[in-house]
């Protein structure tokens, strides 16, 4: 057990009311004698949390910040990260590696607003998130003192976790007590919900149907597709079918669209940041839209060379997000270039949803388009584009090529 360092009086408590962070909230209180502070952030994870102010109550807990940052969370995070459309590792959406710098941020705003000295989180020694929730906390308050109880204790099991609960008189869950629920651990948001541990620690095993929340299987899906128009402006969504919606609203709809019809189903081992192989099963019906139908308003809206280089960048920008790079110069200056680039992603794009698949279907940009139909016929274009041309265009590309197909008849 760690030492109790004197010098904390305050700590602010990244708190969900479940039993891990039930039991540190307690543990903090015993262990640096502290005055406990909880933020609970509702970010679209569709469970009600107003039962967190009562349990934080109950802990004796005399400020609670309970916050609504669905808008937040969709503007300010999903979205930019969507202009550069970002994928980590060639599939993962990075549904949960957003929304921590989101959390890392208030927790540092509300540790400034009450004078608290530390914060704490419940993230475990093996993860991303204990890197990712810090990183974002000392880029925003570099002297905070971080608390991480997975780190310090030995409540290192389920088991533990219950008997130290009983002893403090915390509450738990009957299903929790008795081992019931799910059989691994979830994290959801407005953007995914992810699953892993437990049985999915076997990457072979097939997860059981009934653990999808949020999407029909593929099979179930409506066997009649559906089309659904977006329009952008600056490479953001702003209306669904001709309707106005906030960035969270959007991703509400395309939510319950695509897991309508079976969207956004990932099944992956990925490398974690800290060293090791993770199995994680994802859905993400929105998102998947989202960058099916962003990838379709950018290809006639952007000049060849700038798409080639946002694809070159994508991957290291994932990697800054899934790594916890959020709040670093890097990141922030990739940031400026993609958002740069999204001035002139204005338009519609029309899908068609079937089956777990996504279609583009149609892209139209009025102000925009760089696409010119006088130029890219196949029929007579008006002398719009000397086909002659391509002769000299195609030798000069082919000289280096011919050069060393010369130089090896020369060595045999």
């Amino acid at each position: 057990m760690a030492k109790k360092p004197a010098r904390i009086r305050k700590v602010v408590l990244a708190y969900s009311g479940g039993l891990d962070t039930s039991v540190i909230l307690k543990w903090l209180q015993d262990t640096y004698d502290c005055e406990v502070i909880t933020f609970t952030a509702d970010i679209g994870q569709g469970e009600e949390v107003e039962p967190a102010r009562k349990k934080a109550q109950m802990a004796g807990v005399k400020q609670i910040f309970i916050e609504n940052l669905q808008e937040e969370f969709v503007r300010d995070f999903v979205f930019p990260m969507f202009r550069a459309n970002t994928v980590y590792e060639g599939e993962y959406l990075l549904g949960t590696s957003i929304a921590r710098p989101l959390i890392a941020k208030r927790l540092v705003e509300i540790a400034k607003k009450t004078g608290a000295d530390a914060i704490s989180h419940g993230a475990t020694g093996k993860g991303n998130d204990q890197v990712r929730f810090e990183l974002g906390a000392y880029a925003l308050m570099p002297d905070v003192k971080v608390i991480a109880p997975w780190r310090e204790w030995d409540l290192l099991s389920r088991e533990k976790l219950l008997a130290y609960a009983d002893a403090h008189g915390i509450p738990v869950d009957y299903k929790k007590r008795k081992g019931g629920g799910a059989p691994y651990s979830m994290d959801a948001n407005l953007l995914h919900i992810s699953y892993e541990g437990g049985i999915l620690e076997d990457p072979s095993f097939e997860p059981e149907a009934s653990m999808w929340r949020l999407t029909v299987s593929p099979e179930k899906a409506p066997a009649k597709p559906e089309y659904v128009e977006l329009a952008y402006r600056r490479g953001d969504i702003v209306s669904v079918n001709g309707v106005k919606m906030t960035p969270a609203q959007v991703l509400t709809e395309l939510n319950r669209l695509g897991g309508k019809h079976g969207i956004g189903r990932l099944d992956l081992v990925e490398n974690r940041y800290v060293g090791m192989k993770s199995r994680g099963c994802y859905e993400t019906p929105g998102g998947t839209i989202m960058l099916k139908a962003h990838r379709a308003m950018e290809s006639i809206t952007l000049d060849r060379e700038v798409l080639a280089l946002k694809d070159d960048l994508m991957p290291r920008y994932a990697r800054m997000i899934y790594n916890g790079y959020w709040f670093s110069p890097e990141r922030q200056l990739l940031q400026t270039l993609i958002d740069a680039s999204q001035a002139t992603v204005n338009g519609t794009v029309r899908l068609k949803l079937y089956k777990g698949t996504v279609i583009v279907t149609g892209r139209v940009s009025k102000s925009d388009s760089l696409f010119d139909p006088a130029i890219s016929t196949f029929e007579d274009d008006g002398g719009a584009y000397n086909q002659a041309d391509a002769a000299g265009f195609i030798r000069l590309n082919a000289l280096r090529m011919r050069i060393a197909a010369n130089a090896r008849g020369r060595r045999r």
